[in-house]
């Protein structure tokens, strides 16, 4: 991981998940946090560099990471990050979510949403509720559904690669029965041997409500990252483009990393 952005707006939500976003990179000496602002009228210019200046020198004095800051005139918020993403060949995006009110989920949490359906690059997603913690528990969401050419596993791996996790790879379908069925058996052997070198433990649970198995695993394990695939025509697809999704992540207290498959 070499690049990693963080817009901000300099609303609380964003500020949290800066704060978030420094003390996650504490240590990790080859990776550059960019604090990124746009704005939409020249004249805003002076005052967003200064204040981006003044948000990386107080985080810094708390946090030893490399930073740089990164400010455009921007018509739309979301194109303009996409596209500091794509030239700045970022790995990670991450980003605030709040749920306080209905007028900030519709700008900065639409925002969020919006970001995390394009392709540019993995979108980690910070709730207003989620502290900080070392990531040591990761939660890898499958539907179990050609998991070979669906899963994404380079980035999944860079994430590994950097923090260390134990990865929990974890299905929920309310027809799982005693034991698994001839597909679901093959596809967790390929999801097996894609991360061999990681030793992941596997969970298939029988139940309906997907949101509150998820809620209930990630608190049981102590899971510090929720990792979604987000696939076009999948239940994870679908997932991400209903109102489940801002369910999820409006009241989530684990940061979800969204990747493309």
């Amino acid at each position: 991981m070499n690049t990693v952005i963080v817009p901000v707006d300099f609303s609380e939500t964003s500020l949290h998940a800066a704060r978030y976003a420094a003390q996650l990179l504490v240590g990790h000496y080859g990776v550059t946090l960019v604090l990124y602002h746009s704005y939409s009228k020249p004249s805003e210019a002076v005052k967003a560099e200064e204040s981006l200046a003044q948000l990386k020198e107080d985080l810094v004095k708390d946090y030893i990471v490399k930073m740089e800051v990164l400010a455009h005139q921007e018509d739309d918020f979301v194109d303009g990050l996409e596209r500091a993403a794509r030239h700045r060949k970022a790995d990670l995006v991450i980003m605030g979510i709040t749920g306080k009110s209905a007028l900030a989920q519709v700008f900065f949490g639409s925002n969020t949403l919006k970001m995390a359906e394009t392709k540019a690059c993995p979108v980690l997603i910070v709730p207003e509720s989620a502290g900080f913690t070392p990531i040591k528990n990761v939660m890898l969401t499958s539907d179990f559904k050609d998991t070979l050419n669906t899963t994404p596993s380079v980035p999944i791996k860079t994430i590994l690669d950097t923090f260390h996790p134990q990865l929990h790879i974890v299905n929920v379908d309310k027809d799982h029965y005693i034991s698994l069925t001839d597909n679901y058996e093959k596809e967790k052997q390929d999801l097996k041997q894609m991360f061999a070198s990681y030793n992941p433990e596997f969970y298939f649970m029988r139940l309906y409500d997907v949101d509150e198995a998820l809620d209930l695993f990630a608190k049981d394990r102590e899971i510090d990252l929720v990792i979604a695939i987000q696939k076009d025509h999948s239940f994870m697809g679908k997932l991400f483009s209903t109102g489940r999704t801002k369910k999820m992540t409006y009241q989530s207290k684990v940061p979800i990393l969204v990747i493309h498959e």
